[in-house]
């Protein structure tokens, strides 16, 4: 299956050249310590992608091929190693055909941490990968990493009076519950539970100590939740009949724990629980469905944007809305998701206590159950808002195991519905653009059409993909063609 994220191709990696995002290893016999430290140095920067099998002057060389799976399974093996690394992160290499050639490219991710190899910091500056020195550039870099994650911010002046505490006995019992009965949780006092869970952190600007964003978020009392997030703030909306307005509406200012909970009841009062057995044992694939996508809109948004995360269910599709800081641009799905976490404290909470599965989990188990309970497969659009789109159709069967022609105009609609923010109205308006200029670059269209340029690249690798765009001539003097 062809990629379709918005990451920029091979091509444009090779025509932009070593940059303070983009590295070339040669690795011709396996990837060195230097690939590592680009890695390093990239996971503590701004992200980037390394290309193993290209020279530092862009010549791809290529790996053996028949190495290239040891090659990656080298770099998943040594990324895991925690006496190499601190703290340990995943990332995930993909072999790629270029030319006749096998490469390597390792996309990193801005890490929610700052991260050591061997030892040391890196950073990156420029093209190059530099060793971090002193206790000042590191705070330094701490304090960029919290401008980074919203839920890493210090509040010193909140107290445990602020929070509440008497949701963590049933913290307790979740947690329990959800890891065969055995949990560190189960018998650790409230002190013991906060720290672990990561909610009291230190200010690297300050050194004060204290409850940070996520602690608030997610135990905070309603009234610290408006002091700190005066925005923080979801809809859950019901639109059947009355489509202009709402049958039903439940807004929610509550803590994350309780907001769940209220998300959960509003989707089951509204949504059918078809039957289906797994096995001998029968599963609510709505409820399997509802977890899924309210964890996802609960621990994945950028709280500190004024727009309200929104639960909505229609007639024919359910969906949700949320603000987001995208990694990538573009449509994802299971084959080239890239799982990555926006807020890595909230999200391993609710790991804990049972409301999301490791990292990356929650898209697989989507287009699983999805397909079980509508006949079609969901929608996922990551971009500056999130939108994840699940079609409804009430007349199909999981037990049928086929899609009817009502499925199929359920689908129609909600791509219609989403063709707002979608390929199609992209692709008029890159159109039009080509037709007035067709020497216009992807950085002016970027401007011009207010993405980003990775969301550019995703749209238009998807059109020269479809063998509707073509490029003519060189970057600098050729021009676009739409060969209809």
């Amino acid at each position: 299956m062809s990629r379709i994220t918005g990451e920029p191709s091979i091509e444009t990696l090779l025509t932009i050249g070593e940059n303070i995002v983009i590295e070339f290893k040669r690795a011709g016999d396996g990837p060195k310590h230097d690939t590592y430290e680009s890695i390093c140095a990239f996971l503590n920067r701004n992200g980037g992608d390394v290309l193993l099998g290209v020279t530092d002057d862009g010549e791809v060389v290529g790996v053996p091929p028949k190495s290239a799976r040891d090659m990656v399974r080298s770099i998943v093996k040594v990324m895991n190693d925690p006496n190499l690394w601190e703290p340990r992160i995943a990332v995930y290499p993909e072999i790629v055909e270029y030319q006749g050639k096998t490469i390597i490219r390792v996309h990193v991710p801005t890490g929610p941490d700052v991260y050591w190899f061997k030892g040391k910091c890196y950073d990156r500056v420029d093209d190059a990968d530099v060793v971090v020195h002193g206790t000042s550039p590191i705070a330094d870099m701490f304090i960029r990493k919290r401008e980074i994650y919203t839920e890493q911010r210090i509040f010193p002046y909140v107290t445990k009076a602020d929070l509440r505490l008497d949701l963590l006995p049933r913290i307790r019992m979740m947690a329990q519950t959800a890891h065969n009965g055995t949990h560190p949780w189960a018998e650790a006092d409230d002190e013991t539970i906060l720290r672990s869970a990561k909610l009291i952190g230190t200010d690297a600007a300050t050194g004060k100590e204290g409850f940070n964003a996520a602690a608030i978020l997610l135990l905070g009392k309603d009234v610290t939740i408006g002091n700190c997030f005066p925005a923080y703030k979801t809809d859950a909306l019901l639109r059947r009949v009355n489509v202009d307005r709402y049958d039903d509406r439940v807004t929610i200012y509550t803590n994350l724990v309780e907001a769940f909970d209220q998300l959960m009841a509003f989707g089951e009062k509204h949504l059918d629980d078809k039957f289906y057995l797994e096995g001998v044992q029968r599963v609510s694939i709505r409820n399997k469905i509802l977890r899924e996508t309210i964890g996802n809109l609960l621990a994945h948004r950028e709280f500190t944007s004024a727009l309200t995360a929104r639960f909505v269910i229609e007639r024919d599709r359910m969906f949700t809305e949320n603000a987001n800081r995208a990694i990538h641009t573009g449509v994802i799905t299971p084959a080239n998701l890239k799982p990555y976490s926006k807020n890595p404290i909230i999200a391993k909470f609710f790991h804990e206590i049972g409301r999301a599965d490791e990292l990356g989990s929650g898209v697989r188990n989507l287009y699983h159950y999805v397909k079980l309970y509508s006949g079609v497969e969901p929608i996922f659009d990551e971009s500056d808002v999130f939108r994840l789109t699940i079609p409804l159709n009430d007349d199909y069967s999981p037990e049928k195991g086929t899609t009817d022609k009502t499925t199929e105009k359920t689908t129609e609609k909600a791509t219609e519905k989403n063709a707002g923010q979608g390929t199609e109205t992209v692709e008029s308006r890159i159109r039009k653009l080509v037709c007035d200029n067709p020497t216009i670059s992807m950085k002016e269209m970027a401007q011009i059409l207010g993405m980003t340029n990775d969301g550019v690249y995703y749209h238009i690798k998807g059109l020269r993909n479809a063998g509707k765009l073509r490029r003519v001539g060189g970057r600098k003097i050729g021009h676009w063609e739409f060969k209809d």
